[in-house]
């Protein structure tokens, strides 16, 4: 049995739609204070679909594109719910649509490209040292004399 694209979700169906544990949802309930479900006696979640489009496109940023969970607090706080929702929308199955995400590109928040490998293994000891300069300790400074004691009047 299908539910209305409006009926609200309960956790285990939002964790089978977005592909996420029930436990990242509620750890992203506590980090996100834009996401609400509501919750019944008894403490049971029901998510409504937009709570489903906002923790879809939250997955989106924290999975996908490397942002930290700062980074999408700051998202959400300078663009708005409804532009981090919009990144990945639900079907109206419950499930994440594919490829209708934008780059979201913030010089702080994207991740540094990992480091290109040569292939070639570094062999330390045919590693030649020439024109290599190895740096010396500093000499620590010689103590200035003691003054010598004016000698006693007579």
């Amino acid at each position: 049995m299908r539910k209305a694209p409006d009926a609200f979700r309960t956790i285990s169906e939002a964790s089978e739609a977005l592909q996420t544990p029930a436990h990242v949802l509620r750890f992203w309930e506590s980090k996100f204070s834009q996401v609400k479900p509501v919750k019944r006696a008894g403490g049971r979640r029901y998510y409504r679909p937009a709570d489903i489009d906002l923790l879809a496109g939250i997955k989106l940023l924290l999975h996908d594109q490397g942002m930290t969970i700062r980074g999408v607090q700051r998202l959400i706080a300078d663009k708005g719910v409804r532009h981090v929702a919009a990144l990945a929308p639900v079907s109206q199955e419950g499930e994440v649509l594919d490829g209708h995400a934008e780059a979201v590109t913030d010089a702080t928040d994207t991740p540094a490209p990992p480091p290109e490998d040569s292939g070639a293994a570094i062999d330390w000891e045919d590693a030649g040292t020439e024109g290599v300069e190895t740096a010396r300790p500093e000499p620590e400074p010689e103590p200035e004399p003691e003054p010598e004691p004016e000698p006693e009047p007579e």
